[in-house]
This record gives C-alpha cells, structure tokens and sequence, in this order.
C-alpha cells in the first residue's frame, strides 16, 4: 500500500467465476492479411496461411457474417491488423447500421496516429477500441514488436482515441506480459493511464506460434506472473483498472477478485474450403452455414492445446477453467496448479 494514501473500496462486481459463467460470446471479423508489426510472441506464426485466409473476407463475406451473427453484443474486426485494411470503414458502420451496439477493433495503433483516420474510424461505427502496447518506453516495446518507429505511433493514437472518450467511445489496451516486460507492470499502468486508457489488460501468453517457438526466451512462469501481479496491485491506491488474462485461476487466488479478468468467449466465419486452405484446420467444423461458412469457436481452437487433469475436478475452478497449455506444461509441468478447494 502507498504510505499515506488509504485504499479504496474496490468496485463492487459478481465473482470471478460468476463473471466467467455469465460472459457473451463475441463475433470476430477476420479483416488483417498482413501486419505492420512484427511481434515475437505473435500466436499467427503462419502469415501466409493468414494471407490466404483473412484475403478471403470482403463486402459479401461481411454481409453474411452479420445476417447469420444477428442478434449480435459485440462484433470486433481483429486478424493481422485491421487498420490495413481499407474497408474497415465501410465494414464498421455496416455492422453500425445492422444494429451491433458494440462494435470494436484490435489494432496496434500505428494508423490511429492519423488523427483524422481515428476520428473516421469512430465516426464510421467503431466505439471500443482495443490497442496493443507491451512497454512504458521506446525500447521495451519495439524490442517485443521488433518495429522501429512503432512506439511513437502507437502512443500517438492512444492520445488521439483518448481524445474521443469523450463522445462515448472505449479506449482498452492489451499488453502481452514476456520475461522482458513483467518487471516493469506499475510504470506500463501508470504510464497508459495517465495516457487516458479506461481498462489496462495484461495478456498471459497463449502457447502457440512464436510464443510456442521463443518459449524459453519470453514465457514466464504463471507463479511470477501472479507474485509480480499481487505486488503491483498492492502498491497501487484502489480502485486498479488493471485485469489480468488467461493464466490459471487456479494460480492468482491472492490477487483482488476484481482484477481477475479472463478470456472472452468468441467465434468467427471462415469460407468453408473443405480444409484445403492455407490455414490451420486442425479444428472441428462446428456448423455450417448456407452459402458455405463455417463457424469456428474459441474453444475450438484451443480445446487440443488444453489439459486438465484429475486433480482439476476437485477445484471449485473446475467448471469455468479451461486448462493449461499442454505447451506450457511440457516446459513448467503441474506444480504450480494447486486445486482450490
């Protein structure tokens, strides 16, 4: 605790797990074939494969997505980065129009430094705007990106989104935490609040692509994680609108109940190519749609990467847990997750 600053009451809010019981499903928009940055834990390790597939999406494939999706929460534009792509306006106030009340993009912000591109965005549809940034500095981020110039950019269209909060949009960050950037948690939250950012959310690494493949180098255990987490938060006056992502309950049962955060539940269309593309279609066909979609969802895509094992069904996390990557586990193995009774 800050000597001389009393804490305040944390917001109140439902239970980790309740909150995880009672989450909506999300529609991602594969929009990005390329990206302009150049991420080392980048989980889309294959970018031809996401060329191939992501190419795929234009006027008609947007139409569609939005009639089979309706009644729809939220849909998000996501994929490489979207900002690339230059339909992305036509395709957010399509989803506007068609009545989506959420309708967000990830992006890494470099042509939000547009400030006019950032205004269009908003004034196209978009009001939450999801921005990747892993570092306080120049040196930190661009060391995980590995594009000079990209911290500049990305600084300058948080300030621009920041900018329009007040007309009703949403400004979130993600930060993907590495051995390099988890030291340095309180400056990174300190320094995108006082940038304007409502929700600061720190990204446990998904075990796949480069991450699966610089493992060594940039994965850091899920007990550091969570210790480095406590001690971050207890440093901070409250309320801490910082949320940590996808690591194991199981492993942050010292953290506030508050800043628990988890995956949101998410499914997107892909033409249906008969598991000929230049994609991964390790996964199962959920359903198919007339004109030739396939829905595929999150848990899909990482239902086989994912384990339990039999001491899991005695946690009271048990129903809303997910697993671990086997990944991680090969690596690190099960000592760290402990059942909670």
């Amino acid at each position: 605790m800050v000597a001389g600053k009393p804490r305040r009451a944390l917001p109140l809010a439902p239970s980790i797990d309740a909150r995880i019981s009672a989450k909506t499903e999300r529609v991602h928009v594969l929009t990005g074939a390329v990206c302009n940055n150049n991420c080392i834990f980048c989980m889309e390790e294959d970018r031809e494969g996401r060329k191939v597939l992501n190419s795929k999406t234009d006027d008609a494939l947007v139409a569609k997505i939005l009639a089979d999706s309706a009644p729809c929460e939220e849909l998000c534009f996501t994929s490489g980065e979207p900002t690339l792509n230059e339909r992305l306006p036509r395709w957010a106030r399509r989803a506007r129009d068609a009545g989506v009340r959420r309708v967000s993009v990830m992006t890494n912000a470099r042509a939000l430094s547009y400030r006019r591109y950032a205004r269009g965005l908003a004034k196209a549809g978009i009001n939450r705007f999801y921005i990747s940034i892993h570092g306080h500095t120049a040196k930190l981020h661009e060391s995980l990106v590995r594009t000079p110039g990209a911290f500049d950019q990305t600084v300058a269209g948080i300030r621009n989104v920041a900018a329009l909060i007040p007309y009703g949009i949403e400004l979130h960050t993600s930060t993907v935490l590495t051995r390099r950037n988890l030291p340095h948690l309180r400056d990174i939250y300190r320094f995108l609040r006082r940038l304007g950012v409502q929700q600061v959310v720190f990204n446990v690494m998904q075990a796949n692509g480069r991450a699966n493949t610089h493992f060594e180098r940039i994965f850091p255990p899920y007990s550091l994680i969570a210790s480095e987490a406590r001690r971050f938060i207890e440093g901070e006056p409250a309320p801490v609108m910082a949320f940590f992502v996808d690591i194991p309950l199981c492993t942050t049962t010292e953290l506030p109940d508050f800043n628990r955060g988890f995956v949101e539940a998410y499914k997107h269309y892909e033409p249906d190519d008969g598991g000929d593309g230049g994609h991964d279609r390790r996964l199962p066909v959920m359903d198919r749609s007339e004109g030739g979609l396939v829905e595929v969802r999150r848990s899909d895509l990482d239902e086989a990467m994912r384990l339990k094992r039999a001491e899991c069904g005695r946690c009271r996390y048990d129903s809303v847990c997910e697993g671990v990557w086997s990944n991680y586990l090969r690596r690190y193995g099960w000592g760290e997750m402990v059942p909670v009774p």
